[in-house]
């Protein structure tokens, strides 16, 4: 990161986003593997391993994800 002031403005808002993100794809995941094993009436095991497994992806994605914002984002003031 570049020499600078901090630019407080944007770093909360990138929390703060990241934070909205993370519930809504960490949701989905939770209730997509609830879901497919009550769907295919595959066992209690099977929907934590579903889960367990789109929540692995859902991580990957949002970690991918908020590192473009960070890199993007200016979160410092330069000058």
């Amino acid at each position: 990161m570049a020499a600078g002031r901090t630019n407080w403005r944007n770093v909360i808002m990138v929390i703060s986003l990241a934070i909205l993100i993370a519930v809504e794809i960490f949701g989905v995941a939770l209730a997509s593997g609830w879901a497919l094993a009550g769907l295919f009436d595959l066992g209690h095991i099977a929907a934590y391993v579903l889960m367990g497994l789109f929540s692995v992806l859902a991580a990957y994605g949002l970690l991918n994800f908020m590192r473009r914002v960070v890199k993007i984002e200016r979160l410092t003031h330069r000058g």
